[in-house]
């Protein structure tokens, strides 16, 4: 998994364009799940509608900044790097708190659902910080 992530790194510090283009695809994802699935089923989830409504208006505003970015941005792109990390950091941190907040109505599915999004969202703003990273060093190296 190290190798992987590491790899990972290296390429898209060459392509860090295609950081965006992941990180929209993955908020279109979130999005998805969050409104069609998860509320569709909510028998199985127990999220109250308001919260996954609300979640999924967060991941769409994600999907059209990394999606606005892929298309329309040509350089400078570790501040903008740095933001889109940073939100998602902050949508971690309130959907711990969610799920905290409403942990009596939530089912246990819903609570590995949220686990595994914070898990991928964490490994992928791990890998975009090391990338803003190495995209500035390059740049200052130039």
């Amino acid at each position: 998994m190290i190798n992987i992530t590491r790899k990972s790194i290296h390429y898209l510090t060459n392509k860090p364009k295609t950081l965006f283009l992941i990180d929209g695809l993955g908020a279109m994802l979130t999005t998805l799940l969050l409104f069609v699935v998860l509320r569709n089923f909510n028998e199985y989830f127990g999220v109250p509608k308001t919260i996954l409504t609300f979640l999924s208006a967060i991941s769409t505003c994600f999907c059209l900044y990394s999606t606005t970015c892929f298309f329309f941005l040509k350089a400078n792109w570790t501040p903008f790097i740095r933001v889109i990390s940073y939100a998602n950091l902050l949508y971690c941190v309130l959907t711990v708190g969610l799920v905290i907040t409403y942990n009596s109505v939530i089912s246990t599915l819903g609570i590995v659902y949220f686990l595994v999004e914070i898990i991928i969202i964490c490994l992928l703003v791990y890998i975009e910080l090391k990338v803003a990273t190495a995209v500035k060093q390059n740049r200052t190296n130039d």
